[in-house]
């Protein structure tokens, strides 16, 4: 796909949106500058002096208490990706046909018209909750299209929210008040998006990767000049810094090699290989090394149980490779094809991010992943394993344990005084294993938005954690009207925390890159304590970090800085990969491969592998990048690596 336009017009996007959505604010009493008292007269919401019906007055409150938590600014950064994330997901739908009423809902479905076909055929269209006499009113008016588009949107937005919870939220979200006025005109944010980027680009799910990527663009600049004054990035900062998107190629070689390669040792006949571009095949082994894979390889392998976590998943591009890996397993097993996409989905992809920007997007791109192969995929209430990690600090545990009733004891009304202090009996909170998993779980999460999948949950949590996961889930649909919303409230906290007590068959991402003087005090000094061979760049302390997420014989493929495989300040974690892993294959890429101007290294580690492996290694030249940003041929052929491949026994 070209790029140059979503590059063009994502970073306008970004001040156009919070333009937008400050303008709005503005509509309703909150600036900058302060807030407007609200007073309700009858059925109207008097904001300042202006009139609004009184529905408005529980959103806006909600608006207010998030611009109190997170300031002005910030609080419409955050609606402004929401309602780009939003209306680029309908974009990406209506052009690939996968919404169900089958009609474009930004734009028309003639080219001569600017018209959004849904407001054409309004009369004919079928949305849970939309009002089909009022939409009738409204149209026969003939005068009320601005009204009337408004409420056919947010009808589209929340019939989503079944399917897509993670970015298209419930009905009467405080982010709605900030949809913009207008919008069929001309110069609205919406027509701007579907007039900036031609159709043909959206026809690759790959646009959502490059649509984040360019919209934080201004904002790495911004940092990086922040860098390069000797300042230290931020954690609300980090996100916009470190994020990359991966040549299609590169994630390609790390999970060919990683989840297809643990797939072929164990089925070596497998049309799979077939289908892996860049895998490379293991080459000639001393005896020992064959002797140790053999023992080491499970004689079957059940598609369900395997496990592929992306630490810092982004947009969700390694997912997606993952998955078709996972499909074309699932197919030779034969797994029908209706069932394979919800299987996948909910057993065998994990992601986790930082950036509740990125942490949609993956989930979104996912799904329309799955949509290609299952056309009933929304309506399958699909459980994603895809999360953007969230701060733990504002959680009241204990008025959310006493309002989810777990304990007999509340239901004898035995809770006066249950919290009043730590001295309590058997029956308490206190002495209720589930309340101090919660506990302690909280606690490792105060500064999520910082560590991310670095912080730490030990493996033992795992089955505990995966029952309070089921409970709760079970009290959010079933549970009494204080149940509810406590046990949503847990379920972000215990979902991660589950995620990150798993072991995995293989590890996949582009960390992120951010050296020691880069880095804050705060994860400085964590590093220096928890990861002191890896401490001077994040990537470095990802690699290791990956090992640790691990089963016993599992991969942990990266593309990261080369720096790692030569500077002292590395060696005790070159030795340790050396001693604990084997390394099966690296693509060594030179300057500018990845569109960054530094080298870069695609390595496939085996966690226990013996270390006596010949791993297989190329170099790949900027020359041999050809004009679709792909290897020429792969590996390359040129004399450095054809000298490498009769050292490591691939050739003779």
């Amino acid at each position: 796909m070209n790029t140059n336009n979503v590059k063009k017009y994502a970073p306008k996007a970004r001040r156009d949106f919070i333009a937008a959505m400050a303008k709005q604010a503005a509509k309703y009493g909150i600036e900058p500058k302060g807030i407007a008292s609200v007073e309700q007269k009858g059925d109207l919401a008097i904001i300042g002096t202006r009139p609004f019906p009184v529905g408005v007055i529980r959103p806006r409150a909600e608006l207010v208490k998030r611009v109190e938590q997170l300031g002005f600014e910030q609080a419409m950064e955050q609606a402004a990706y929401s309602w780009f994330n939003r209306l680029c997901a309908i974009r990406f739908m209506e052009i690939k046909g996968y919404l169900d009423h089958g009609r474009r809902v930004l734009s028309s479905a003639a080219d001569s018209s600017s018209t959004p076909q849904i407001l054409e055929d309004c009369l004919d269209i079928e949305l849970e909750g939309l009002d089909k006499a009022r939409v009738a009113s409204l149209k026969l008016d003939g005068t009320k299209d601005e009204e009337l588009y408004r409420e056919l949107l947010l009808a589209q937005c929340h019939a989503l929210h079944q399917a897509m919870p993670f970015l298209f939220e419930a009905v009467d979200d405080a982010t709605e008040l900030l949809l913009p006025d207008n919008l069929t005109k001309t110069d609205s944010l919406i027509r701007e998006l579907v007039d900036a980027i031609p159709e043909e680009d959206w026809q690759n799910v790959e646009i959502i990767g490059w649509l984040y990527q360019f919209y934080v663009l201004e904002e790495k600049e911004r940092i990086d000049k922040k860098l390069k004054a000797g300042k230290p990035v931020e954690s609300d900062e980090i996100p916009a810094k470190t994020q990359l998107f991966t040549p299609n190629w590169i994630v390609q070689y790390l999970v060919q090699n990683s989840v297809g390669r643990q797939w072929l040792q164990t089925y070596a006949g497998s049309p799979l290989k077939a289908k892996m571009p860049y895998f490379i095949a293991p080459g000639d082994q001393a005896p020992e090394v064959r002797a140790q894979l053999a023992s080491s390889t499970p004689d079957n392998i059940d598609p369900l149980t395997i496990k592929v976590l992306d630490p810092a998943c982004g947009s969700g591009h390694i997912l997606i490779e993952a998955y078709k890996v996972l499909r074309e397993i699932y197919t030779e097993r034969g797994f029908r094809s209706r069932d394979i996409p919800k299987l996948i989905l909910e057993n065998n992809l994990f992601g986790l991010e930082i950036d509740d920007r990125a942490g949609q997007l993956a989930g979104f791109a996912l799904l329309m992943m799955a949509r290609e192969d299952d056309r009933r995929i929304f309506s399958r209430e699909i459980k994603l394993n895809v999360l953007s990690l969230q701060d733990s600090k504002h959680i009241d545990l204990p008025t959310l344990w006493k309002a989810l009733n777990l304990n007999a004891a509340w239901k004898r009304g035995q809770s006066q005084g249950l919290f009043d202090n730590e001295n309590i009996d058997f029956g308490s909170a206190m002495a209720d294993s589930r309340y101090q998993l919660l506990k302690s779980t909280l606690a490792r999460f105060i500064h999520a938005k910082t560590f991310g999948s670095l912080i730490d949950v030990p493996e033992a949590d795992f089955e505990p954690l995966q029952d309070l996961l089921q409970q709760f889930r079970q009290l959010s649909v079933d549970g009494d009207t204080a149940q509810k919303p406590a046990a949503n409230k847990l379920i972000p906290y215990v979902h991660q925390a589950w995620i990150l007590s798993q072991r995995y068959d293989a590890v996949v991402a582009n960390p992120p890159y951010l050296g020691g003087k880069g880095m804050h005090a705060q994860i400085k000094e964590y590093a220096k304590r928890a990861y002191p061979d890896s401490k001077s760049d994040l990537f470095a302390i990802f690699i290791e970090r990956g090992f640790s997420l691990l089963k016993k014989h599992g991969y942990n493929a990266m593309v990261t800085m080369q720096s790692w495989m030569f500077l002292s300040s590395y060696e005790d974690l070159r030795k340790k990969i050396l001693l604990e892993s084997s390394i099966e294959c690296m693509a060594h890429m030179d300057n500018m491969v990845m569109g960054i101007a530094f080298g870069t290294a695609a390595t496939v580690c085996k966690k226990g592998g013996s270390q006596e492996t010949r791993g297989a290694y190329c170099f790949v030249e900027y020359e041999d990048i050809g004009p679709d940003n792909t290897p020429i041929q792969f590996p390359p052929l040129n004399e450095r690596n054809l000298n490498a491949a009769k050292r490591s026994g691939y050739m003779a």
